[in-house]
């Protein structure tokens, strides 16, 4: 047996709670396998932290991951270093941010393989609030960032605070990152924060400003007004074969208002996108519904845009909640895979439990809710399910965070309260006061989605918030808990120690399937 299969199954005796007795007997061929497949084990693979751990820095603000490759954020990190691999030690630059990269070797350990800051950090700048990764390619948020340029690789400077920045990070054959792109928007302007969401689908760059001021309504319109404040806005560059970037797109929403916020979240799939606004107005519900009705304030909206093969984006659909209310805050995070989309409403109040519950009692304030919607052949979307924790309570915030991978779907709850530090452990109760959560859920061939996995962390603890950011890869998840008080650094160590407050922590967890297709035939 393959040596990362041995360590896998250390995990899976001390993990699981579904497996039959004989799952860890080998040599049951095809059937163990099928075994495996029927009866979901999960295990926690990884414990990471940063290299350079301090308190207050927030590592796990902002997670991803792709394939054998994670990245976290720590968008409250204070070195004053630049540019990958510098000092990490000296805190001379409050809330400068950093990110961190991991990878996963062959035998399934994780090792920390690169420092990156920007070549150019100040204060306040918050790098690492946002990330996103496909393949060799990373981009960085920094909303906090203050320069005044347009496009890309303009001047650094300091004359539009908290205008905001993305930065693009490439990984050459040998492993080695290096920054490519400093993005700006082509309408940069003080306090858009600009960077406050990014995501990466092969060449292509979204970027969210959710509170850019312009009060245009159409795709690359008038981004010069500046009479709607905060109404939001997201822009799409792309990479020619050179690794020159440009500005591809300015999205707006059709109903654009002050203080929608949209862009808070964003996706990009392909010629696809998504991007919320979750403090839109609307009292509509469902699809394509009436976006003129401002009657519940914060309910939230998202939005889909389509590119066709010139390169032109179009708006494609405006989603709404099937039980729209206010201050559900639908479209707080956002994800798309192929023709799916999810949408994290964290706000919503229904007591409901599982999938496509009782959508309307109400009595579970901000318990959360998520919603996933599909495209048929013809491009018109429809809501496919209605989804909830299998132990749902007030102030959980499920769907703080999401994320999506095809036919899997995890779901953040940071609030959640379980003292579990197992996973599919005991969810009944509230005795850990938002230690968080993770959920997640599978659909079949039949377009049911079920909840596979309750995900914990294993020393779980109060106020770690495990879930205020999720990432999926393929049956890998990544989970942010920007809470987590360890001093540790680097991977698996540690994790009992709580004199560092709030220095935060990420997890990766895996299903069996990653784990034992490849090694029983």
């Amino acid at each position: 047996m393959k040596s990362k299969y041995l360590v896998a199954l250390l995990f899976l005796t001390l993990c699981s709670t579904q497996a039959p007795a004989d799952t860890f007997i080998a040599g049951q061929g095809k059937a163990l396998r099928q075994s495996l497949v029927t009866n979901p084990i999960f295990l926690q693979q990884a414990y990471l932290k940063a290299s350079n751990t301090d308190a207050g820095d927030s590592f796990g603000w902002s997670v991803a991951v792709s394939g054998d490759t994670a990245v976290v954020g720590a968008y409250h990190e204070e070195s004053g270093a630049t540019g990958v691999n510098g000092s990490q030690s000296d805190n001379s630059t409050q809330f400068a941010g950093a990110v961190y990269v991991f990878q996963r070797d062959a035998t399934g350990t994780w090792a920390q393989k690169a420092y990156l800051k920007p070549l150019y950090i100040d204060a306040n700048d918050n790098f690492g609030a946002a990330v996103a990764i496909d393949g060799d390619i990373l981009v960085v948020g920094a909303p906090g960032e203050a320069g005044s340029a347009t496009g890309v690789n303009g001047t650094n400077n300091n004359l539009a605070s908290v205008a905001g920045a993305a930065y693009v990070f490439v990984r050459d054959g040998t492993g080695n990152w290096s920054q490519e792109a400093y993005l700006k928007a082509s309408n940069t302007d003080a306090n858009d924060s600009f960077g406050k969401s990014v995501a990466i689908s092969g060449n292509t760059v979204i970027v969210g400003a959710p509170y850019e001021a312009s009060a245009s309504t159409v795709i690359n319109g008038n981004q010069t007004d500046n009479t709607a404040g905060s109404a939001g806005a997201a822009y799409v560059f792309v990479r020619d074969a050179g690794g020159n970037w440009s500005q591809q797109a300015y999205l707006k929403a059709p109903n654009a208002e002050a203080r929608d916020e949209f862009g808070y979240a964003v996706d990009i799939d392909g010629d696809s996108a998504v991007v919320g606004a979750w403090k839109e107005d609307s009292a509509s519900q469902g699809v394509g519904s009436n976006a003129a009705d401002n009657s519940a304030p914060y309910a939230g909206a998202a939005y889909v845009f389509t590119r066709d093969t010139n390169g032109n984006w179009s708006f494609q659909s405006y989603l709404k909640a099937s039980n729209t209310d206010a201050v559900d805050y639908f479209g707080h995070s956002v994800a798309i895979s192929g023709d799916t989309v999810a949408v994290g409403a964290y706000g919503e109040s229904s007591f409901a439990t599982g999938i496509n519950g009782d959508q309307q009692d109400n009595q579970a304030t901000s318990a959360g809710a998520a919603y996933v919607f599909v495209r048929d052949v013809n491009g018109n979307w429809s809501q496919q399910a209605y989804v909830k924790a299998s132990n749902t309570d007030a102030g959980d915030l499920f769907g703080y965070s999401i994320a999506l991978d095809t036919d899997a779907l995890v779901v953040g709850a940071r609030d959640e309260s379980g003292n579990a530090t197992t996973i599919n452990g005991d969810g009944s109760n509230n005795l850990a006061t938002g230690s968080g959560a993770a959920y997640w859920f599978v659909r079949d061939g039949a377009g049911n989605w079920s909840q596979q996995a309750y995900l914990k962390a294993f020393n779980s603890n109060d106020g770690d918030d495990l879930g205020f950011s999720v990432a999926i890869s393929g049956k890998t998840v990544v989970a942010g808990a920007i809470g987590e008080s360890s001093a540790a650094t680097g991977v698996n160590n540690g994790q009992t120690d709580n004199s560092a407050i709030n220095a935060g922590a990420a997890y990766v967890f895996l299903s069996t399937d990653t784990l034992f297709a490849d090694s029983f035939e």
